[in-house]
């Protein structure tokens, strides 16, 4: 026969977990209604220049390879070449010339291509810290020194002469003063790497460097490599043009 301490005890038992499944209950209704009220997290959406496009029968097939000043351009490069020719980009910024060379393979595909308009330089030159943050060159290293962009080059040049298509080196535009883990006027010595290497390669050379020189303060957007809109609009019309030049010869 239990004594009456002992009914107690076990009467406050009961009474701790009642209590504590009635807290449960309220904390697990609270947190449901805050999940179902809570503004829903928005997607970004894919940015149009890395979207699949469908051939058109009897069109030359163009590819656009670059980083994100590529992507700024290529919408208004199609627009432009729109009944001329179907312009591809891979469905990546492209990045640096270490990341071409393994995924070069996979871009190109098995179909033909025949013109390829690409640029790598904007990611070879930048520094980066440990955990790949943008730094100032004395707390990072940078991705690719201009010796080995430049032999990183020859091997891409190489691959894609393979495919028979026309190829189009497009230079590197301006690295501006206060962009976040870059040098200003660093691209001038990558440029110039690559210049070598076209002109060993025999390939043609869209500048736009020296298109987008004289107007920077227009088309630039300050302290940053990428451009405004209409900016992008001036690049797009000389990447037309040099594409409609190699579609002719």
């Amino acid at each position: 026969m239990m004594r009456f301490s002992e009914i107690a005890t076990a009467g406050s038992r009961r009474a701790f977990r009642h209590v504590a499944l009635i807290w449960g209950i309220l904390v697990l209704t609270a947190v449901t209604a805050a999940a179902q009220t809570r503004p829903a997290r928005r997607r970004l959406a894919p940015d149009p220049a890395l979207l699949p496009v469908e051939d058109v029968a009897g069109l030359p097939r163009v590819l656009l390879i670059g980083d994100s000043i590529s992507m700024g351009y290529t919408p208004p490069v199609r627009d432009l070449l729109k009944g001329k020719a179907t312009v591809h980009h891979p469905p990546a910024n492209c990045g640096d010339t270490g990341r071409g060379l393994s995924s070069l393979n996979e871009w190109l595909g098995e179909k033909k291509w025949d013109v390829i308009h690409f640029n790598f330089g904007l990611h070879d030159l930048k520094y980066l810290n440990a955990k790949g943050q943008y730094v100032s060159p004395d707390q990072g290293k940078q991705v690719t020194p201009v010796a080995q962009y430049e032999e990183n080059l020859r091997q891409l040049v190489g691959r894609l002469k393979k495919t028979g298509a026309k190829i189009i080196w497009c230079s590197t535009t301006q690295v501006p003063a206060g962009s976040l883990g870059r040098v200003k006027d660093a691209e001038i010595a990558y440029n110039a790497a690559a210049a070598k290497v076209a002109g060993e390669s025999g390939i043609a050379v869209d500048d736009l460097w020296a298109l987008a020189e004289p107007r920077l303060s227009e088309m630039q957007l300050p302290h940053n490599v990428h451009f405004t809109p209409e900016g992008y609009k001036v690049l797009a019309k000389a990447v037309a043009a040099s594409i409609e030049r190699a579609l002719k010869q």
